[in-house]
């Protein structure tokens, strides 16, 4: 009907025209074969913004705002910092939105960046985007700090994943190998190189995963897991010696 939401307040009796009922008709199908509500209206909102989503990129979720939390809290005022597996663009845009940080955003996937780009836009955001496989096209010690939220789902939890995760999310941003370690395992030592020394990296952990990633960043300065509002931990930050 491309009426905001207060209309319907002042208008309760407002009937769907013939064409309207064909629309809801068609996405109510679609919401019944699984199909998430947010790729139905392509909207999600995060950090109190409204993002445009695709199947082309991971639904940003609530628990995400404590990486923005954490880098903000963290990082330097002023510097270059990176966003790795970029998607929807909402940790990126977020940052440069909130800080006076220069924001740079990577993603292998193409149709991603442009869904990156979009909201970037929409939002007024400068962000950088760059087509790259992690950090390979960054030059060493370049940066103040490294941001992700990488795919971390173990691939052999795939069938007991909610079928609207499971058979509409982009893959790519789901599932990170067999023990969902294999994007921390490349993108931790990865960050090592591309920071300066006493940068920060950021990244947001898979469910039981937090052991396992702070192992991997053992030899780093200042290593702290935080919670989330669950009690999960969720995130893990620390600091290039």
């Amino acid at each position: 009907m491309k009426r905001e939401r207060i209309y319907f307040f002042a208008h309760p009796e407002q009937a769907l025209r013939e064409v309207e009922w064909i629309h809801y008709g068609r996405y109510l199908n679609e919401r019944i074969k699984g199909k998430p509500t947010q790729y139905i209206t392509r909207k999600q909102e995060f950090f109190g913004r409204e993002f445009r989503v695709t199947p082309h990129v991971l639904i940003p979720r609530p628990e995400t705002e404590l990486v923005i939390e954490t880098v903000l809290r963290l990082a330097p005022k002023s510097g270059r910092v990176l966003d790795v597996g970029t998607g929807s663009g909402c940790i990126a845009v977020t940052l440069a939105i909130e800080s006076d940080l220069s924001i740079t955003a990577v993603d292998l996937s193409r149709a991603a960046i442009t869904v990156a780009r979009g909201n970037a836009e929409k939002h007024g955001a400068k962000v950088r985007f760059i087509e790259s496989d992690l950090l390979s096209a960054f030059g060493d010690s370049s940066l103040e700090a490294v941001v992700s939220n990488p795919p971390y789902v173990p691939l052999a939890e795939m069938h007991s994943l909610q079928r609207e995760v499971r058979d509409f999310e982009p893959h790519l941003a789901l599932f990170g190998g067999s023990a969902g370690l294999s994007v921390y395992e490349r993108l931790i030592p990865e960050s090592r190189r591309v920071l300066k020394p006493g940068g920060l990296l950021v990244l947001e952990l898979g469910f039981r995963l937090a052991d396992a990633v702070a192992s991997i960043a053992a030899d780093w300065s200042e290593v702290q897991v935080l919670n989330d509002l669950a009690g999960i931990p969720r995130v893990l930050a620390c600091v290039k010696p």
